[in-house]
């Protein structure tokens, strides 16, 4: 490690031995974590609002296809004559 710089080295050397202290059973994602999860939740949260008011405003009739309203005239016609 030639190209590595003196803090550098010193950082990763006292880093290393608290690496080997840490007990792998016991780590959790601590504040930081924590943090993140609820920032996303916020973020879901506040998206699931804003689509709930956008569908209230959508209108669901949809109108017939042109091939059934045909369907439906003759039908009638038919049923007339």
């Amino acid at each position: 490690m030639p190209d590595m710089s003196a803090s550098v080295s010193l950082a990763v050397t006292h880093l290393v031995p608290l690496a080997k202290e840490v007990d792998q059973n016991k780590v959790t994602p601590g504040v930081l974590g924590f943090i993140v999860f609820a920032v996303m939740a916020l973020a879901v949260w506040g998206l699931m609002k804003s689509m709930s008011k956008h569908m209230r405003k959508v209108d669901f009739k949809e109108a017939p296809e042109p091939g059934e309203q045909q369907a439906e005239k003759a039908d009638s016609t038919a049923r007339q004559g």
